[in-house]
């Protein structure tokens, strides 16, 4: 199996299925993407509770409940949208995990942002504040922008997975 996001999906959906976790996803750049290469990975109606693509503006807010006010002041490209996204995927369809997309695909620049600029979100209780965001600068045209970033949030999704079986397995805490 080559590296990418496939690649990345099988292990994620392998480390979910072993914890016992769900996870669903809340997509505004990637169009569902991140959900359909969830899915692309046999046994992953186990672990995959569902997906939002809020994709208009107006749905982060209706469906996902992030706060309007603060949409409003800073635009859908944004870390603490991010957030709200991946909580309300987790509220709304009731996953252990949450994760979210929303940045600019391109081809030119939007909200005030280049083409690239991305954030992804992470929400699950073990994350402080129940919640967390990464900023990506995607190089590359629209395809590329979308197939990375949902390498990028796989791979957030992994090493969240992973951390505590590492902080497990290191007695000494180095």
């Amino acid at each position: 199996m080559t590296a990418g996001p496939a690649a990345d999906a099988h292990a994620v959906v392998a480390a979910l299925t072993a914890a016992g976790r769900t996870v669903a996803t809340a997509e505004s750049l990637t169009g569902g993407l991140l959900c359909a290469t969830l899915v692309d990975v046999p046994g992953a109606s186990a672990v995959v509770r569902g997906g939002v693509v809020a994709y208009a503006t107006a749905l982060k807010v209706s469906v996902l409940g992030v706060d309007a006010a603060a949409l409003a002041r800073t635009g859908p490209v944004d870390g603490a949208v991010a957030e709200q996204m991946a909580r309300g995927a987790r509220r709304v369809l009731g996953a252990d995990v949450g994760l979210a997309t929303t940045g600019v695909a391109g081809p030119g620049p939007a909200d005030g942002f280049p083409a690239g600029t991305v954030f992804v979100g992470l929400a699950a209780d073990e994350l402080p504040g129940g919640a967390r965001h990464v900023r990506l600068d995607v190089p590359g045209e629209r395809p590329a922008v979308r197939r990375e970033t949902v390498r990028a949030v796989l791979a957030e999704l992994a090493a969240l997975l992973a951390a505590p079986a590492e902080e497990h397995d290191d007695p000494a805490g180095s």
